[in-house]
């Protein structure tokens, strides 16, 4: 006989794990106990030498797919002589601090049931598990118990209460365990709030198929679906959005329904049929029929995979795919209220499917692609959040505000950093309402009272306002793209100074200028701006992110000057000279015209510059669609200029916009003309990266910004540093544009407080 003591630490609480551990010794004839406290999973068990070898080994090769098993510590003792085993009642601690579960897809066992018509929740559309279910959208404090999270209302019938208490049943302890008869119901209703008194599962199919858009509530807010094979239907959707290209998602029915619209490969599709179930970003095929204007201009289809039972229940029928957007106007949070829903969405949707359990947290898709074999994660949200991402060194409780664009913030706990869920663009009050409720919520459930708050240089952005108006707490403001390095640092685990590219469209200098086209040589703690685009004007502030053939002409005067006028390519036939001679005047007269050393603007330039996008209505559009039409078999290059300035090298894209015009003169395709332009971007940055180490002997480089969204242009950087012998780091875990900025603040933050080396 031999005992072993086991310690666990990780996701391991409210997900099935103790359960399994029970029906695990069953297996084994392992005896003893198992209890959950506030470090993790703490087992006592004892059992003939092989068995309880054996049993110690399956624990984390058969523990739950939500499981995360970050220590396993063993300590054997004397045998104790246990005669069963049994699952004790939790410790309690006076500070609880655990990690709890991301909503996760509904898991085979429940769909199975869901569909079969002697289980008495057949076709339930809130059928659950400790496997599969909501969990970060439901819990309104911790402990993660049923009178702490929305099911608090729902009392459980004897059915559901005696698999609640089954040690044995996978529904043991499941909070938001629930069946026809106790738990929360669905409807349907117009847009004035009349119910319509059919099946409404059944009628929302049938409303679908006759091209109605209708708001769906779901985990984590509203979607709003429409047959994604209705041309009409999709582009009533879009109008009555105010969503003119930006691309929707569609949700399909299965793999295999997926695989008539797009190419998926092998890690596509573990990445789609994984329980976090996020949006993939797919390469669309031609014979698609998915309409056009789900993804206009676009090459490629925002996928996902029923993940909730009642997605399961839509897709069941004569559809297969669905548009799943979110449930809002462009620019505004998700809506998750239903009243919120019925007043924001109702000129939009003409019903509303409707359920009575409450969300507590909203929280959006998440939006991944693969890179390099790997999830390339664009939008952290829904199945990620809140699990922590694991820092190579403990942290203060830091409070990380995050930017303006695709914000989210980050608290910190020891090793833990917890980045939100995706709040959106912080420039209405809609999202900052969102925002703090968000800090509020995450300080709650993580028991974390920060000790400094860390914020964006950007004086006029509302994280940077709400950090600043904090009482009370040392603030340490974190340049911007400092702090994208330092959040792939952080990620990718590696300490030590790095050479940081950050390419992105818009960061608040420290010189005052808006930077985007950055080398740095940067640490933890510090960082030294060592080359940059040639900076350039903005005539117009935000109006030259709207319009980019204003960045055209403003790269265009900078290499030809008066003489751009006389230039023989099509963007002057289509450019108002009036209104370019009142914006030289500005800018000659320095108004409203910031210097911008912006690697996205010069994208924006070149896009304009081929006849792609002179004014753009999504964030990134011109850039994105420049690189959509990018031949990828072409190896050409243009030139490019490096030289060294008081303080930092400069690079001088004049060559560039001059190899671009002669190619537009002489008729060159955009194609090739985009094709060549990514190959330069990344000799550019392989050319500078190699002088930087000639200079400073570092050879690892991290790359980050929204510009590496751009799958062409990293795959092409990557490829050239690793074969130049760079060590090459990008982010996977969190995003590479500014959702990922919050991360890097707290590490800088704690450095520059805590830190004394």
């Amino acid at each position: 006989m031999k005992r072993a003591e086991i310690r666990i630490t990780g996701m391991v609480q409210g997900i099935g794990f103790r359960p399994f551990i029970y029906n695990l010794a069953q297996k084994h004839s392992v005896r003893g106990w198992v209890l959950n406290n506030e470090k993790g999973v703490f087992i006592d068990a004892e059992g003939d030498d092989g068995n309880l070898n054996r049993f110690i080994q399956d624990i984390p090769k058969m523990a739950p797919p939500l499981s995360r098993i970050e220590t396993f510590q063993i300590n054997y003792l004397e045998p104790s002589g246990y005669r069963l085993f049994e699952i004790k009642k939790s410790e309690e601690a006076e500070e609880r601090f655990v990690l709890i579960s991301p909503d996760i897809a509904t898991c085979d066992q429940c769909l199975s049931e869901l569909f079969s018509p002697r289980d008495f929740r057949y076709r339930y559309p809130f059928i659950n598990c400790t496997l599969c279910g909501p969990r970060f959208t439901i819990i309104k404090n911790i402990p993660y118990d049923r009178h702490k999270t929305t099911m608090a209302p729902f009392t459980m019938c004897l059915v559901c209460k005696k698999e609640y208490d089954d040690p044995a049943n996978r529904r043991f302890h499941a909070q938001p365990n629930a069946c026809p008869s106790c738990g929360p119901s669905l409807w349907l209703e117009d847009r004035e709030a009349k119910k319509v008194s059919v099946d409404p599962i059944e009628m929302t199919l049938k409303l679908l198929e006759t091209g109605a858009i209708i708001a769906i509530k779901g985990l984590g807010g509203f979607h709003l679906a429409c047959n994604a094979k209705n041309e009409e239907a999709v582009s009533n959707l879009r109008s009555r959005k105010f969503r003119e290209d930006k691309p929707f998602a569609v949700m399909c029915r299965d793999i295999e329904e997926v695989r008539t619209h797009c190419e998926v490969n092998q890690e596509e599709e573990r990445l789609l049929t994984g329980v976090e179930r996020p949006i993939v970003i797919l390469k669309r095929k031609k014979d698609s029929l998915i309409a056009h204007s789900v993804a206009p201009y676009q090459d490629t289809l925002g996928v996902m995979l029923p993940y909730s039972p009642l997605h399961h229940l839509l897709l069941n029928g004569s559809l297969k795919t669905l548009v799943m957007t979110s449930g809002n106007v462009s620019d505004e949070p998700i809506a998750y209220r239903d009243d919120e829903a019925k007043n924001r969405l109702r000129k939009i949707a003409d019903y509303f499917l409707l359920h009575d359990r409450e969300i507590h947290m909203r929280c959006d898709d998440s939006v991944t692609r693969v890179f390099k074999g790997k999830p390339f994660i664009i939008r952290r949200s829904r199945g990620y959040v809140p699990f922590p991402i694991k820092l190579s060194l403990p942290l203060e409780m830091i409070l990380a505000c995050g930017g303006e664009l695709k914000n989210t913030f980050c608290v910190t706990r020891g090793s833990y950093a917890f980045l939100s869920h995706h709040i959106g663009d912080l420039e209405n009050l809609e999202t900052l309402t969102s925002f703090e409720e968000g800090i509020e919520h995450f300080k709650r459930l993580f028991n974390i009272e920060p000790k400094a708050v860390a914020y964006d240089l950007h004086p006029d952005y509302l994280s940077t306002q709400y950090a600043l108006s904090l009482p009370d707490l040392p603030k340490v403001g974190v340049q911007h793209h400092h702090a994208h390095i330092v959040s792939c640092m952080a990620e990718n685990g590696i300490e030590g100074e790095v050479i940081g590219v950050a390419m992105d469209g818009t960061g608040f200098g420290t010189d005052g200028t808006i930077w985007g086209g950055e080398f740095l040589k940067a640490n933890y703690k510090d960082f030294d701006r060592v080359a940059h685009l040639k900076r350039v004007p903005m005539p117009g502030g935000p109006m030259a992110i709207k319009q980019p053939w204003r960045m055209a002409m403003v790269y265009l005067a900078d290499t030809f000057g008066d003489g751009a006028k006389e230039l023989k390519i099509d963007l002057m036939k289509r450019i108002d000279f009036q209104k370019w001679d009142v914006l030289k005047r500005a800018i000659e007269r320095k108004i409203n015209t910031p210097w911008t050393s912006s690697m996205g603007r010069f994208f924006d330039a070149v896009s304009s510059l081929l006849g792609i996008r002179d004014e753009v209505n999504y964030e990134g559009q011109a850039a994105i669609e420049l690189e959509t039409v990018a031949a990828r078999d072409v190896r050409e290059e243009y030139a490019f200029r490096i030289h060294q300035e008081q303080r930092s090298m400069v690079i001088d894209l004049s060559e560039t916009v001059k190899g671009i015009v002669a190619d537009l003169e002489k008729g060159v395709p955009a194609s090739n003309i985009s094709g060549k332009f990514h190959q330069t971007i990344s000799r550019l940055i392989t050319e500078t990266c190699k002088i930087i180490r000639t200079r400073v002997g570092l050879n690892r480089v991290v790359l980050s910004g929204g510009v590496f969204q751009n799958m062409l242009l990293i795959s092409l950087v990557t490829k050239e540093l690793e074969g130049s012998g760079f060590e090459v780091y990008t982010h996977h875990l969190v995003p590479t544009n500014d959702g990922g900025i919050s991360l890097g603040q707290a590490v800088v933050a704690h450095m520059r407080l805590f830190q004394c080396v």
